[in-house]
């Protein structure tokens, strides 16, 4: 039986460098149907560039908003199952996204649970072998931009 080629979709590695102390934490939410630990995607729209999709999905799923990335961080692969109860693969084009705001109200508010978490949990959340590597080469490549905590040496 021949294989079709992966549908692609667009998503968001949400992030922010919390002040105190000096903290990398990024966003996952639960799943509308299967209640796992995901980032928010979705499917190409028309007239939007890969990483408006990945922007738009993060306003849409968990109401972030922020300075998205043009060029992706990586790739996942999962199988999604259709409506009809079919599964499909699909490609994950990921993008990261510095979040400025936290939004009170957006369109699927009520319908996820959020939690920032270290890239660590993250990793240790999520099903996708794919997706917990991208969170931890994410932590690698951040830990420049995240500041240390200083110790005060013992006088």
């Amino acid at each position: 039986m021949l294989q079709r080629p992966p549908r692609q979709q667009y998503a968001a590695l949400c992030y922010r460098i919390k002040k105190k102390p000096g903290q990398l934490e990024v966003l996952v939410a639960t799943s509308r149907d299967t209640g796992r630990w995901v980032v928010p995607k979705g499917w190409p729209m028309t007239d939007k560039k890969a990483h408006q999709v990945a922007e738009r999905e993060a306003f849409e799923e968990v109401g972030v908003k922020g300075k998205v990335e043009k060029e992706p961080l990586g790739f996942y692969h999962y199988r999604k199952t259709l409506d009809n109860g079919l599964k499909i693969p699909v490609r994950v084009q990921v993008h990261a996204l510095e979040v400025d705001e936290c939004l009170k109200s957006y369109p699927e508010k009520g319908s996820r649970t959020l939690e920032w978490v270290s890239c660590d949990e993250a990793a240790m959340r999520v099903n996708e072998p794919e997706l917990k590597i991208l969170f931890l080469q994410f932590a690698e490549r951040m830990q420049p931009r995240v500041p240390q905590l200083s110790i005060k040496a013992a006088s």
